[in-house]
């Protein structure tokens, strides 16, 4: 189960008209949004990467306009996160072992990631609603490759819910006006 004091999001590569190529890339779009609003919200550490932004563009306007400038993009080159100097510094920076994954494409970039973060000894939460790839079935396809290599699937809210744990939680209201 997610524990808010251990927990980090990671923003994987929602860039440029790779994009806006997703399945349903509206959706994702807004969905990512919610989930960083309310990480935010949290005052949750929140890390997020660029996949060779030269060839590929920047992340997208408004998923670009959360997260800067009270952070960066990770700028990388290999496919997994993990394979960026600067990604595992800025990770273990923040001493949390719950790493809560959303972004793109999720047969690449998201599943490399993971599978690294996985065998580097941290927790990995996958937000199913906060993934896609240009084929649903890709989609599909890694979500139960995750599921069989014991990662944590999940939706949004659920992450959100494990996290603060109760409707008493001093920023239930607050944070909840962006999952619901």
């Amino acid at each position: 189960m997610l524990n808010i004091d251990d927990s980090v999001l990671v923003v994987i590569d929602v860039q440029g008209r790779l994009a806006t190529l997703m399945h349903d890339h509206q959706s994702l779009f807004h969905n990512i949004e919610r989930f960083i609003k309310a990480f935010r919200v949290l005052q949750l550490p929140i890390l997020w990467t660029e996949q060779a932004p030269d060839k590929i563009g920047p992340t997208v306007p408004a998923i670009h306009d959360l997260l800067f400038p009270l952070s960066k993009p990770i700028e990388k080159r290999s496919f997994s996160a993990w394979g960026c100097e600067e990604f595992v510094s800025h990770l273990r920076a923040t001493k949390r072992r719950q790493v809560v994954i959303v972004g793109i494409e999720a047969h690449v970039c998201v599943y490399q990631t993971a599978s690294d973060l996985q065998t580097h000894g941290f927790e990995v939460f996958i937000v199913a609603d906060g993934i896609s790839s240009r084929s649903p079935l890709n989609t599909q396809i890694t979500l139960d490759r995750m599921r069989h290599e014991d990662m944590t699937v999940m939706v949004g809210e659920s992450v959100v819910c494990e996290l603060i744990r109760t409707s008493n939680h001093p920023k239930f209201k607050d944070v909840m006006v962006h999952i619901k």
